[in-house]
């Protein structure tokens, strides 16, 4: 975990910060303030332009330049001579960065961490960049070259830049309208998806495109979804591909489970080493639903995986759920996680030990760096074990008890910087996914930490009228939440519905819609900004829509929306989703690849949709054997909803009037089951719900 007893020294403005991030600033030589009034006030009062920089704790190249320009002395007394420097953390703040990064995507066409910024005391930019050396090499700039060109220009030709300024502030203010009109969606946009996908595909490695390659987790997601429309489809293929061969490589850590951001190469061998949150959840939910569609049990044990990670490393006492691990320990990326041959026969022994590198390919020549290995696997164990003639069940045995031994002697290395701050948005992807986890592998283990996150996401960061704030960390909250923050935790507090029945998680997705709507909605467009209306204001508000690294606000709210209208009732919610879509239509038209979440949305939307509602008392067994089954099922395209009997039903019933009406049968519980805005004749037993969902 970060240390939160800094030592005694030379302390900037960062100080009383709680930011892991800012923290590892502390001690710079460089003269950091937080963003705030203060930093722009000094920046106006002294005539100094900005220097802005924008991270976040485990990017390793944010240390690298922080190693080689803000710790050093040289470079800190250029930019306390001439700047205003702020630091700002952009987990904390992602209104700040994507503001700021869309600037450094227009001027230089490609952005990333860390996001060097130059700009004006009022905020506006007219330089943008991301890493730079202290002195430039290999084509590269030196920063304190940059430092000393741009105080210059600063001084002698201040009219030029703050010209070019405003005009880069107009040009990233027409960006942030990306609807003109509303458009009208059908299927051709979902096919036009699917199709770009498959051209991208790596038929050999699996993955989109060529190096370095991401999870993209929603375009899993939106596949199972054509599969299950169109089963003659590559759909399932394209998943599958992609599944074995990251949770075969190197971007899976087959010691300590979970995975890392991504892969430098086309074969996921060399990853990236940080592990984030989101991915974890995102890539959860991917091969559960992975595992219910197409019935691979090496699915099912990757997402318990991936739990057993999260729940052993990053949560808190508390609940909640950290944010992220480093790549780097001891200075090094990767150091923590890779091996040779000696270490590994020192610790297993020489014959277990050479098994165990002739499988996960740890070699002395390594395929790392420094002649170290990253575990990975070449060839399927099946054909390992036919191979070596072992016995398939003695040989997973044998690199069971191995992982286990070698796991315990790297949790005596040094390990990577935990980010231990709790981010609103993160935790409810992580929530959604550990409800569909007990959902379709039925451990309570899942559910009950589901639950807790919830719990203490809806206690904690949550004020007293209703609204949520984005980062916990110490026991101090801090930022008010921004859509993603809405947006994640309402998916969340669904699909934690659909998994427990317990009405009140369905109330807290209702009430924190409700404050949605009103805080982020746009009354004379279309879409929710990023930001409240009655947030800071920044130079520009935006209105996210690109399903990156993690889907967009705008994406996951449109199913939300769907999904609480169908539960509820609420044919407005449903209206909101639909002119969400009109809105943006015609923007993702030419690529809609790049938003899968967001056609995930239109495929619920154009339907038909399946409202399911289980009548009957929730402790009785055929009402309990209906609900494994409905949990088990991959069913996109449902809601469900259980109404219990007596006393039990009136909080539900007061959240959708429309199962005031619905009752049980006469011998044990009924299911309603509704679609294409037509309901079927009320069903008694398990047989028949199979037959009507077939």
């Amino acid at each position: 975990m970060v240390q939160t007893d800094i030592k005694r020294g030379r302390f900037n403005h960062l100080i009383h910060e709680k930011s892991p991030y800012l923290l590892q600033h502390v001690e710079n030589p460089v003269d950091w303030y937080p963003w705030g009034e203060e930093a722009f006030q000094k920046a106006k009062k002294e005539e100094k332009a900005i220097f802005l920089s924008i991270g976040y704790a485990t990017c390793h190249w944010c240390h690298v330049m922080a190693h080689e320009s803000f710790e050093d002395e040289e470079t800190a007394g250029i930019l306390n001579r001439f700047f205003v420097a702020i630091k700002v953390d952009r987990e904390e703040r992602p209104d700040v960065d994507q503001i700021y990064m869309s600037v450094c995507q227009a001027l230089t066409g490609q952005g990333g961490w860390p996001l060097t910024i130059f700009m004006t005391p009022e905020g506006s930019p007219f330089f943008a960049g991301t890493y730079f050396p202290k002195h430039g090499r290999g084509g590269m700039p030196g920063f304190i070259d940059l430092l000393e060109r741009i105080a210059s220009a600063w001084q002698t030709d201040r009219e030029k830049i703050l010209q070019g300024s405003a005009e880069i502030q107009q040009g990233i203010q027409r960006q942030e309208r990306p609807g003109t009109a509303e458009v009208s969606v059908n299927r051709e946009v979902p096919q036009k998806a699917y199709v770009q996908l498959a051209r991208s595909f790596d038929p050999v490695w699996g993955g989109f495109g060529r190096a370095p390659k991401f999870p993209s987790p929603h375009h899993l997601l939106f596949l199972l979804r054509w599969h299950k429309r169109n089963r003659d489809s590559q759909a399932a293929e394209m998943v599958m591909k992609t599944l074995k061969a990251m949770r075969n490589g190197g971007i899976f850590d087959h010691l300590g489970f979970g995975f890392h951001r991504y892969a430098v190469d086309e074969r996921w061998l060399v990853p990236h080493f940080e592990k984030m949150l989101y991915d974890q959840a995102m890539l959860a939910i991917a091969y559960l639903e992975a595992y219910q569609t197409l019935g691979e049990e090496d699915f099912a044990q990757t997402a318990r995986e991936i739990f057993t990670y999260v729940l052993r490393d990053m949560t808190s006492p508390e609940g909640g759920f950290y944010s992220a691990e480093d790549a780097d320990s001891e200075g090094k990326e990767g150091r923590f996680y890779v091996w040779t041959p000696a270490e590994v026969k020192r610790n297993l022994g020489v014959e277990r030990g050479e098994l165990f590198c002739r499988f996960y390919d740890i070699t002395p020549e390594g395929n790392f760096e420094d002649g170290l290995s990253i575990p990975h696997v070449s060839l399927p164990l099946p054909n390992f074990a036919a191979k070596e003639n072992i016995p398939v069940e003695d040989l997973q045995m044998a690199l069971t008890e191995s992982r286990e031994r070698l796991f315990q002697v790297r949790e005596k290395r040094v390990h990577p910087l935990k980010d231990d701050k709790i981010l609103t948005a993160w935790n409810g992807l992580m929530i959604a996914a550990l409800a569909k986890g007990y959902q379709a592998l039925q451990d309570k283990t899942y559910v009950c930490a589901a639950e807790r996150g919830a719990d203490f996401i809806l206690q904690r960061m949550r004020t007293s009228s209703g609204r949520l704030q984005r980062r916990y960390r110490l026991g101090h909250i801090a930022y008010p939440g921004s859509l993603d923050d809405y947006a994640y935790i309402i998916w969340g507090l669904i699909e934690l519905y659909e998994a427990t029945f317990k009405p009140r998680y369905l109330t807290a997705a209702v009430e924190l819609t409700r404050v949605q709507i009103d805080l982020f909605g746009d009354d004379k467009g279309g879409g929710f900004f990023l930001t409240a209306k009655d947030n800071e204001e920044l130079i520009a508000r935006p209105k996210d829509l690109y399903d990156g690294a993690i889907p967009s606000g705008n994406s996951v709210a449109v199913l939300n929306l769907l999904r609480l209208g169908r539960m509820t009732g609420n044919s407005e919610w449903e209206k909101t989703a639909d002119r969400i879509i009109k809105y943006f239509a015609g923007s993702v038209a030419e690529h809609p690849m790049a938003y899968t979440q967001f056609m995930i949305g239109i495929d619920f939307l154009l339907g038909p949709t399946q409202e399911i509602v289980v009548v009957g008392g929730s402790e009785e067994e055929t009402t309990r054997e209906i609900i494994r089954y409905l949990h088990r099922e991959f069913l996109p395209f449902k809601i469900l909803i259980l109404k219990p009997k007596g006393e039990e039903s009136r909080e539900i019933s007061g959240l959708c009037p429309f199962l005031e009406a619905m009752q049980p049968g006469s011998k044990g519980p009924c299911v309603y089951l509704c679609e294409g805005y037509s309901c079927k004749t009320p069903l008694t037993d398990l047989a028949s719900l199979r037959a009507a969902l077939s």
